[in-house]
């Protein structure tokens, strides 16, 4: 598998550091997004529809919608890669996830059909980001008025799916783990 080294300070958005410290840094940050799917299928597969569109606290997302949002997000950070490592000049615009949620429709969906768009959203990422050399790996753009990297943006993508991971894990099956 591709090694992909951890980006260096100043080479991210700061807050981005909540994602890459998920992470370790042995430049195999690929084939952790391959493991992460075993592991989310492992945990989500076993659940009943209730505990999949239970809310662990008022205003917080479903199982579900958690996972929706994990698919929408890896496709907005990996549209903002494709990107940055093209080398198009064009801001890097943010988006409301929020909003994206209230719209998902996900706790209508079946659960088999979710897990079927996270892995096929992920086996794309995977597949695009195998291709970049290390000049792509290094371009750079401007998000949130921080310099960011091709390859901040590739920690980022596999750090946000676990810090969900880990929250599903934490908020939502933490008495039945």
């Amino acid at each position: 598998m591709k090694t992909i080294h951890k980006p260096q300070e100043g080479d991210y958005v700061p807050y981005t550091i909540m994602y890459l410290d998920l992470l370790p840094d042995d430049g195999l940050v690929l084939q952790h997004m391959l493991d992460s799917l075993q592991t989310i299928k492992a945990l989500i597969l076993p659940l009943s529809e209730e505990q999949l569109t239970r809310r662990c606290a008022p205003g917080e997302w479903t199982i579900k919608e958690i996972l929706v949002h994990m698919s929408d997000d890896e496709r907005i950070l990996v549209n903002r890669t494709l990107r940055v490592a093209r080398n198009d000049p064009a801001p890097l615009l943010g988006f409301d996830p929020d909003l994206y949620a209230a719209y998902s429709g996900a706790n209508e969906r079946r659960i088999e059909d979710i897990l079927e768009e996270v892995v096929a959203v992920r086996m794309a990422t995977v597949a695009l980001l195998k291709s970049f050399d290390e000049e792509a790996l290094e371009r750079e753009s401007r998000m949130q008025d921080h310099r960011v990297t091709v390859r901040a943006l590739v920690y980022h993508i596999a750090g946000h799916f676990l810090l969900h991971l880990n929250s599903i894990k934490q908020n939502y099956l933490a008495e039945s783990i």
